[in-house]
């Protein structure tokens, strides 16, 4: 299999990359060659089992490094630029990759459990929403970006559609879009092109924190016209045809990725 990527000493660096989307997104790009690094934030007793995943990485013939560190705090995020810039040593960053989930899922109204507070909307939209910009902004003021460079985040249906429990994520996948917009605009000058991916519904374990998850599965599984759920690989597979030299003259946009779930 001709690897894209194996001759350039390019880089896919993937925030929130050791499991779901992020996770299969990196493998995906590593079969095709590119060099892979994990942000992620995992504790002690989860680590056996991401190694055992990042092996997988390595064992494709790419280089490889994890940091596992809160991705969401301003501090630690310029040290580990600062870091990684000394590890690529000469590399640039080829693709971002945004795959992070922070947030509450708490309801407007009940009476037995806590409510959504203004505080709560705050989190989730710092943290899935604003924060693709604070990385975008620091690697890009690191000029650690390659001259045709890619951004990519996940939405999601909820973007448009009110579940029961979404809303504080619902507004961060806005905001999301919104920024990815911008992105898409004011860097372009620079060579970064910036998508979001709408993914359908994904069994992975940030779904399945959602009150009512197993509804939501079924649901899909009626509404898609493959009677399947979409799957990780399934996005990852986009990411990869993003990051191609023949996707350059895709910018700002989102590009729904669910077998056509959204039409029905």
């Amino acid at each position: 299999m001709v690897k894209e990527f194996e001759d350039k000493n390019e880089w896919a660096l993937i925030l929130g990359g050791s499991s779901g989307l992020g996770l299969a997104t990196a493998k995906k790009l590593a079969k095709h060659g590119m060099n892979i690094c994990i942000v992620h934030r995992n504790s002690r007793s989860q680590l056996p089992d991401i190694e055992k995943e990042f092996n997988e990485i390595t064992q494709e013939g790419v280089d490889f490094i994890s940091y596992n560190t809160d991705a969401f705090h301003s501090e630690k995020r310029a040290a580990l630029i600062e870091d990684l810039a000394e590890e690529l040593e000469g590399g640039t960053i080829k693709t971002l990759v945004h795959s992070v989930a922070k947030g509450n899922l708490k309801p407007m109204i009940s009476e037995s459990t806590p409510t959504l507070q203004t505080d709560d909307f705050q989190l989730t939209i710092q943290a899935m929403g604003i924060s693709l910009y604070d990385w975008t902004n620091a690697i890009f003021e690191a000029r650690l970006f390659s001259g045709d460079a890619r951004v990519v985040s996940f939405t999601s249906e909820g973007n448009t559609k009110a579940w029961k429990n979404y809303a504080a994520v619902s507004a961060a996948k806005v905001t999301l879009e919104a920024i990815t917009r911008n992105i898409a605009l004011e860097y372009a000058p620079f060579g970064i092109r910036a998508n979001c991916i709408q993914a359908g519904v994904t069994d992975t374990a940030s779904l399945r924190m959602i009150p009512g998850s197993d509804e939501i599965k079924k649901l899909s599984l009626l509404r898609n016209p493959f009677n399947r759920l979409t799957l990780p690989e399934d996005v990852a597979n986009v990411v990869y045809l993003l990051s191609k030299d023949e996707a350059a003259w895709i910018n700002g946009t989102i590009i729904t990725v669910d077998g056509g779930e959204h039409i029905s």
